[in-house]
């Protein structure tokens, strides 16, 4: 067994390897696509692989940062908030963020939501309260598609969870036992900070934005969101396009899945549980089979 174990982690290896070589060799440093590919032919996206982030929630043992979750949804309110929804995230959830309630009613407050039909059947507009859900900035998908180059905005409730890249064989079985979860916010991240000048001969359609990171294309509808000092940040955060993308990313990742962190103290439980479990079963047949011949 530990032959066959060892034989399988040598292959895998000397895969990952030898894809590792022909990965760098097929791709050029300035993101393009690579040089042998006939026109013909569709090069594989993204052009760059995000590369892995350092987050306080990786890990069996990972905790969100309060802190940076306020600052990211700051950086969503002031930013995103302009053109992509949360539909499936109310406000009252907020307080999770460390918020009180008075504060989160006042946050909500800033919203206004379509409700009714009044006595009159009218349909009308009221300040939102905890209860209700972060409102569309667009009335549809067609008026959203309309005003942003004829594509839609995603809603970005469980974006961080949706997007990803694959990694690929091997790496996917080293993933098993590293526990990496954390391909869509290192997606998200790359993809935010990834807008650049595209390579020399590269036609940008026009509407267009060339970013190597985006996982269905060289180039997308979204201009670059982000920019040095564009959102104040009252704990003293450095004002860069770097720690607003780990921000809002890190938020994004607390809104697709609010309870990471319950989530992972039960695992953590269970896998004592089971430990435990294992080592009494072990001493029972030890007990039970003692004066047993065998």
């Amino acid at each position: 067994m530990k032959t066959l174990v060892a034989s399988i982690l040598s292959f895998a290896f000397a895969a990952g390897f030898g894809s590792a070589v022909l990965a760098q060799e097929a791709t050029p440093a300035n993101g393009a696509a690579p040089a042998h590919h006939e026109e013909s032919e569709t090069p594989h996206y993204p052009l760059k692989h995000p590369k892995e982030e350092e987050w306080s929630f990786a890990g069996p043992f990972g905790h969100y940062d309060k802190g940076q979750l306020q600052r990211g949804l700051k950086v969503y309110t002031e930013v995103c908030a302009a053109c992509h929804s949360m539909k499936l995230v109310p406000f009252r959830t907020l307080d999770e963020l460390g918020y009180s309630e008075a504060q989160v009613k006042a946050f909500a407050a800033n919203y206004e939501v379509q409700d009714g039909p009044d006595a009159s059947g009218e349909m009308f507009t009221r300040k939102a309260v905890p209860s209700d859900y972060f409102p569309s900035p667009f009335p549809n998908a067609e008026a959203a598609a309309a005003s942003n180059n004829g594509a839609a905005p995603p809603d970005f409730s469980l974006i961080a969870k949706a997007r990803s890249v694959e990694r690929g064989f091997p790496q996917f079985v080293f993933d098993i036992f590293t526990q990496y979860q954390e391909s869509g916010p290192d997606y998200i991240h790359a993809l935010l900070t990834g807008y650049e000048e595209p390579p020399a001969g590269f036609q940008v359609p026009q509407g267009g934005h060339y970013n190597p990171y985006f996982n269905a294309a060289a180039v997308l509808a979204m201009p670059k969101p982000l920019s040095d000092g564009q959102v104040t940040y009252d704990d003293g955060a450095p004002a860069t396009v770097d720690q607003y993308s780990k921000d809002v990313t890190a938020f994004l990742m607390w809104a697709a899945e609010p309870h990471l962190e319950e989530r992972k103290r039960t695992g953590f439980m269970v896998m004592i549980f089971l430990i435990i479990f294992t080592v009494l079963i072990y001493l029972t047949k030890r007990s039970i089979y003692a004066n047993k011949e065998h």
